[in-house]
């Protein structure tokens, strides 16, 4: 009995965020804000996502946002939110300064089914921007599932300085030979694992 508990209890404090990686360049993207809170949010998809599709609404903009918005695919709507802003969008980051406002955003986004993240109130997440770490086509997500913000940005720093450029390269050789090779796909993967086993040690 004792031992169920202590699995019980593991399973209910694990981190219950499921990673998967976007093509936010085919889906649409809608930031609600125009301060610093979605700036720091629209450089952060931009960082990772230089050609993702971005529509902003707000009534005040920053400076810096309208600069990024000359380099990508960022439309800004100089306006008040309207739940109208929400058709045909696929995911939705609210970055306003009216915890009421963002309330009714997640609302109504959560009403038509969407995607939505209230910055700095993980209660109204659906997902949340981690720390990143990107090497060419290998990309690492890090979350500490809305803990500490801080302590991903940390890890993504020492996985950047530890993660060396090169391993970019093996992952194209690793595609190249993937390709090549015959058999059946369990005898692939074995081939494989086998193969980037070295790797780790």
């Amino acid at each position: 009995m004792k031992n169920l508990l202590k699995l019980k209890f593991k399973v209910m404090n694990q981190n219950e965020l499921y990673p998967i990686f976007l093509k936010v360049n085919i889906l649409d993207v809608l930031i609600i804000g125009g301060g610093d809170v979605a700036l720091e949010k629209l450089r952060f998809l931009l960082k990772s996502s230089p050609n993702a599709k971005v529509v902003l609404v707000t009534k005040t903009v920053h400076q810096d946002i309208i600069e990024l918005g000359k380099y990508h695919d960022v439309s800004i709507i100089i306006d008040s939110y309207s739940s109208s802003y929400l058709n045909d969008q696929h995911l939705v980051i609210v970055a306003t300064d009216n915890k009421k406002t963002n309330q009714i955003i997640y609302q109504n986004s959560k009403d038509r089914h969407l995607l939505v993240n209230v910055a700095d109130n993980p209660k109204l997440c659906d997902f949340y921007l981690g720390g990143i770490v990107t090497k060419g086509d290998v990309k690492i997500a890090v979350s500490t599932n809305g803990r500490s913000p801080t302590l991903a940005k940390r890890l993504r720093q020492y996985f950047e300085k530890t993660i060396p450029n090169e391993i970019n390269n093996l992952a194209s050789s690793l595609n190249i030979y993937r390709n090549d090779m015959n058999g059946d796909f369990k005898q692939k993967v074995k081939e494989l694992n086998d193969l980037t086993e070295l790797l780790i040690k």
